[in-house]
């Protein structure tokens, strides 16, 4: 259970990143973030810690098959 919380936190925090990152480029407008270059910065590195929980939470699932006998 706990590795599915982690893979939909990571796939999400991975949504925000790529929007916030898009925002920082002005790629999209709208929004008080738009053409701000601090978002440029701080998207990717969600999206990198993103990454990182998915990779833990599928590891996890992989674990826990192996561990059950399946």
């Amino acid at each position: 259970m706990r590795a599915w919380i982690l893979i939909a936190v990571g796939v999400l925090l991975a949504a925000a990143g790529v929007l916030w990152t898009l925002q920082g480029l002005g790629a999209v407008g709208g929004s008080v973030m738009s053409g701000d270059t601090t978002w440029a910065v701080i998207g990717p590195i969600v999206v990198i810690v993103a990454l990182a929980l998915v990779f833990i939470g599928v590891r996890g699932l992989r674990g826990s098959s192996k561990a059950s006998g399946e």
